[in-house]
């Protein structure tokens, strides 16, 4: 919206109208789209958590029967605000429609598979209020609508002629040509569902401990608002020898937006947590996440980039098929890790839950500039 203030600039003779240039430049307006997302984070942090008080939207948390000892370790969290998402995405989307270009296909494909996931979320978290258990909606009703989300997804890529070849083309990290130049329109939806469904899931699996998700998320975004940049300039894709795509740029955009809202509210996720982002959060970071790296080809690099996110949700199904395989082979589940997501199994290993966090967001931060490094490594 605020982009057009650079009109005034056209033909002005005004040292104060020639300012309004500045509003061209994607690098201007992602940095005060995350300026004001923090803003916005920070100012409207307190009111969030009395309004979540007042409608008693307290997090509900699993009995000692369900997961022994981390009943006992997390028991003082019950009754903290959840829903906080609320407040993180709504930052995100003002900024973003505030300082994006209005004209960016991308921009709407991204806030809006953002906005249908948060809604997702929304009907979990209120179900586990409502119900006060950590039951929520059904997996199978998850799976389904982020299946819609990338049904979604697909056709709005597939049915325009300019984002076509773009959506059916593979690339690879550490290489820098074409891998597949037309994956087919099944595979293509496979591919972009795999994403989509694995990045949200991931997310929220991730989104258990107190500012988490949140600095994960924080790196991660960065890291994929600096590749939307060399996307959309064709000048530093050339060099990087990146695959060029205009409207990719103003992606930047978004990413730093959503930066800055997570940044913002950390402030009241950071140990002790005021408020959680609850699956209203985390399932609509994970699919915004995923559909940004879909619109600036470089999905394969989110193993890289969001490697906790990975190993988190990769835990998960070592967890799960090991128990399934032990019970039938020997009558009996058996665990590889104490609890998963993993970061439940360094918990009841001694580690303090804000060792854990710091020792995660560390592993993030190193992950992106990893992930970075791979475009001079072609």
């Amino acid at each position: 919206m605020l982009f057009y203030l650079e009109r005034l600039s056209d033909g002005a003779t005004n040292d104060f109208l020639k300012a309004f240039n500045v509003f061209q430049y994607i690098t201007f307006r992602a940095v005060f789209a995350a300026l004001t997302a923090f803003m916005l984070s920070l100012l409207f942090g307190n009111y969030t958590i009395r309004k979540l008080l007042s409608l008693k939207f307290g997090q509900p948390i699993r009995t000692a029967d369900e997961v022994n000892k981390l009943a006992d370790l997390h028991g003082k969290k019950a009754g903290t605000p959840t829903m906080g998402g609320i407040l993180l995405l709504g930052a995100t989307v003002v900024a973003t429609i505030l300082w994006a270009r209005p004209d960016n296909k991308f921009v709407w494909l991204v806030l809006a598979s953002m906005l249908v996931a948060g809604a997702l979320g929304f009907a979990d978290d209120y179900l586990k209020v409502a119900k006060k258990n950590s039951a929520g909606v059904r997996e199978r009703t998850k799976l389904i609508v982020q299946l819609l989300i990338a049904i979604g997804v697909t056709a709005f890529l597939l049915l325009d002629p300019q984002l076509q070849i773009q959506a059916r083309a593979l690339f690879v990290p550490f290489y820098k040509k074409m891998v597949v130049a037309n994956m087919g329109t099944v595979v293509t939806f496979l591919f972009i569902a795999g994403i989509i469904m694995g990045t949200s899931n991931a997310v929220n699996l991730t989104d258990g401990l107190d500012g988490l998700a949140t600095g994960c998320t924080l790196t991660v975004t960065f890291a994929y608002a600096v590749l939307a940049y060399i996307a959309g300039n064709h000048v530093i894709a050339d060099y990087l020898q990146v695959p060029f795509y205009p409207q990719a740029g103003e992606l930047t955009v978004f990413c730093m937006a959503l930066a800055g809202a997570s940044l913002g509210f950390l402030w009241w996720n950071a140990h002790p947590a005021k408020m959680f982002m609850g699956d209203t959060g985390s399932l609509a970071i994970g699919g915004a996440i995923g559909v940004v790296a879909i619109c600036v080809k470089q999905e394969l690099l989110l193993v890289i980039i969001g490697f906790v996110f990975v190993v988190e949700a990769t835990s998960v199904l070592i967890q799960r098929f090991y128990f399934k395989y032990t019970r039938r082979k020997h009558g009996e589940g058996r665990r590889i890790f104490k609890m998963a997501p993993l970061h439940h199994h360094f918990e009841l290993s001694g580690w303090k839950e804000t060792a854990v966090v710091v020792r995660f967001w560390i592993v993030s931060f190193i992950c992106a500039l990893l992930g970075l490094a791979t475009l001079k490594l072609r």
